[in-house]
């Protein structure tokens, strides 16, 4: 059940990105949708959007705490300072999104496409990344400590060492191509 002080911002987002939204939309050249909703600062916390076509969609901002995004194609959205601790993320597309400083401590991003996305001064504390690819990302000052990074690609991604303190790296492909035994 919706919560009364959640309901509207819930039920404006839901059609923006559901149902107006982008999931029959004509793609742009570098297959994001042709609109682009925006839920800045929306409260979705909890909710399901398994599979949603979120590309290109301004979430700057929002509360998606243990949303479920399983699957959901998140291209080119804007989820800059978004707050997805406890989000389920399984095999979505994060292709060149803007993470900038965004939380996902306790995050499942396991099996996600992180290319090229934007995670400067993001928070993966304890994030469940595992066979997450992160090639040629931006991790430059995001906290990975005590994440799990087994067997994800880090080819070429930007960050420092300090970033993984704890990290399970086993059968990880560091940013320099070398794999972490």
């Amino acid at each position: 059940m919706i919560r009364s002080q959640h309901a509207p911002t819930f039920l404006i987002c839901a059609a923006l990105l559901l149902v107006v939204g982008c999931g029959d939309a004509q793609s742009n050249a570098d297959n994001t949708p042709a609109c682009a909703p925006s839920c800045q600062n929306a409260d979705l916390r909890r909710q399901d959007l398994t599979l949603a076509n979120l590309g290109g969609a301004n979430l700057a901002g929002a509360n998606l705490a243990g949303a479920n995004l399983d699957g959901a194609n998140l291209a080119g959205a804007n989820l800059a300072g978004a707050d997805l601790q406890g989000a389920r993320l399984h095999d979505s597309n994060l292709t060149d999104a803007n993470l900038t400083g965004a939380t996902l401590d306790g995050a499942e991003l396991e099996r996600a496409n992180v290319t090229d996305a934007e995670l400067t001064d993001a928070k993966l504390g304890s994030a469940d990344l595992r066979e997450a690819d992160f090639t040629f990302a931006d991790l430059s000052g995001a906290n990975l400590d005590h994440a799990d990074l087994s067997g994800a690609d880090l080819t070429g991604a930007t960050m420092s060492k300090e970033s993984l303190s704890a990290a399970l790296l086993t059968g990880t492909v560091m940013p320099d191509g070398t794999t972490h035994e």
